[in-house]
């Protein structure tokens, strides 16, 4: 009976992790109530995100944390094939392919590309998923792997560029996604394409010229 009750609260935790994903995809975070996510979810129990979650920003949270645990697996892949490599392309290609690669393990349609986007755009939200991202092991071997290849970057402008690289891998990952919902933009392309286009962006950011500072007027 126990079991029963268990397979049955994680189903509807599932039901409701995915409706409110695409729900918060499509329209955003603060604009969908737990009234709609329960209904999206066929829960006729207003209060069930409540029951399940405690908050909003729990639910946010457990869906960015199992989201970031499927990316995981793909990226110690990555990682222990680029360890000890000084190539930043290769640690770069380690940061940017499990998130391509776990965004086509979802299928068409998928909506967590564009529920990241609107999660990064939350000031609060943002901060409480960055900081839990950045503790995960295999994105902080990638970060240092990073940071080993580029001495002669100052640490400024370093964390700039990665905040540009941020936005950059988000925003193009939320917009193929999109494209594929809709049948919309070139189809030849793939993931795995995307990933190539990412990799070759995302190191000539990083590896960019530093202008030196100037004196304001």
């Amino acid at each position: 009976m126990q079991t029963v009750r268990d397979e049955r609260t994680a189903g509807t935790r599932d039901a409701l992790m995915a409706a409110a994903e695409r729900l918060f995809a499509e329209h955003g975070l603060s604009a969908v109530s737990n009234r709609q996510i329960a209904e999206a979810a066929g829960q006729r129990n207003n209060t069930v995100v409540g029951y399940h979650f405690g908050s909003k920003t729990a639910l946010v949270r457990a869906i960015m944390t199992r989201r970031g645990e499927q990316t995981d697996v793909i990226r110690r892949r990555h990682v222990a094939a680029v360890d000890g490599s000084g190539d930043v392309r290769d640690w770069v290609g380690a940061l940017v392919r499990p998130v391509t690669e776990h965004l086509a393990s979802l299928g068409t349609p998928s909506w967590n590309a564009r529920m990241t986007v609107q999660v990064m755009t939350d000031p609060t939200m943002r901060e409480l998923v960055s900081e839990e991202a950045c503790a995960r092991p295999p994105l902080r071997q990638i970060l240092d792997g990073l940071g080993r290849c580029l001495p002669g970057v100052p640490d400024e402008v370093r964390a700039e560029r990665g905040a540009m690289a941020r936005h950059l891998i988000n925003h193009t990952c939320a917009e193929r996604e999109r494209a594929l919902a809709e049948g919309t933009g070139p189809r030849y392309r793939s993931w795995h394409h995307t990933a190539d286009a990412l990799t070759d962006a995302v190191t000539g950011l990083l590896t960019a010229p530093v202008t030196a500072p100037r004196e304001e007027c």
